[in-house]
């Protein structure tokens, strides 16, 4: 355990004494981007109740949802400048940090949520979170978003050409823009917490993100068509700031890695729930939600961009992570 201060001195009393841990507290800024009701609010109540019972209270965590700290590139930037203490984000705008990250945006590239899991919490995942620390950031543990999904005001898509001159926002990320691109779809990229309003103005005509997050964001609102595109697997990262990691004692480093796996197990509890019942719930916000997405046409439709990601990350190493539980 790490003090911060002792107070000396018979006469204080053992009153005083207990009280120590409390004076002693830790309370850390957690930033995210979705509401407390979220997957990420889920996940950061139940990195906070661990981190809690492991430290005995002399680590706690205080959040800040809805983008109170800034966008997610803004908070990444504040952990790596030790101005925002924990993050939890999308991978989305992580590999501009953490390029070795955006692999893991190829679209189709997971089968299934057992598959992704099992990439990311074993050899390759873990290899890609030992990358961190020579960008200036830390990653404690894989969250999720989950699969993603296409909204617009438009049409109903169901196939690559329906989707061609769709203004689509997407992250600030060059493998989701680059497969856009190709479909004939103009990616825009746009921090999330301008995209309510520039779905809600005309400015884009969709958007793109996990049923979760189109629930917890009240897309149905501005949103018309949902696709069922399931065309990327979106994880979610928890990153904590070097400012914060470099002074903890190993027994700390522990307790916060203890933490974060099960933050990231809540997150993944309910993001799979939103994605298995929140269908049905937009729908009755009143969203059109076309099931019968032609996939096959869509991955055909990416070849070719398929190729340049090859050659970008290794198709060795594509092929590694599409050979997990096979």
């Amino acid at each position: 355990m790490r003090f911060h201060g002792l107070l000396a001195g018979a006469a204080l009393g053992v009153g005083l004494l207990a009280a120590a841990p409390a004076l002693d507290a830790a309370e850390l800024k957690l930033g995210y981007s979705l509401a407390p009701t979220s997957h990420y609010g889920v996940g950061a109540t139940a990195m906070d109740e661990k981190l809690r019972e492991l430290s005995g209270g002399e680590w706690s965590i205080k959040q800040f949802p809805a983008n109170a700290l800034g966008g997610e590139r803004e908070m990444v930037e504040g952990a790596q400048l030790g101005t925002v203490d924990l993050v939890i984000t999308s991978t989305g705008p992580v590999g501009n940090f953490v390029p070795e990250v955006l692999i893991t945006d190829i679209p189709f590239l997971f089968r299934d949520y057992e598959h992704a899991h099992a990439v990311l919490d074993g050899e390759i995942g873990q290899e890609i979170l030992g990358q961190f620390p020579n960008h200036g950031l830390v990653a404690l543990a894989w969250g999720e978003n989950g699969f993603r999904n296409l909204t617009n005001n438009k049409v109903a898509v169901k196939t690559p050409e329906d989707a061609e001159g769709l203004k689509i926002r997407t992250m600030e990320n060059q493998v989701h823009m680059a497969a856009f691109r190709e479909l004939g779809v103009l990616p825009t990229p746009m921090a999330f917490p301008e995209l309510f309003t520039a779905l809600q103005q005309g400015t884009v005509d969709g958007q793109e993100n996990p049923i979760g997050v189109i629930l917890s964001a009240k897309f149905a609102q501005v949103q018309k068509y949902l696709s069922l595109t399931n065309h990327v697997y979106s994880p979610a990262l928890i990153i904590i700031s070097p400012s914060v990691w470099d002074g903890l004692s190993d027994e700390e480093k522990g307790w916060f890695n203890e933490a974060a796996k099960a933050g990231a197990k809540a997150m993944r509890e309910k993001a799979e729930a939103d994605a298995r019942d929140g269908v049905a719930e937009l729908e009755k916000q009143g969203m059109t939600v076309v099931s019968n997405v032609d996939r096959a046409a869509f991955e055909e439709a990416l070849a070719p961009v398929f190729a340049e990601f090859a050659k970008k990350f290794g198709q060795d190493r594509i092929d590694a992570i599409r050979a997990v539980g096979n």
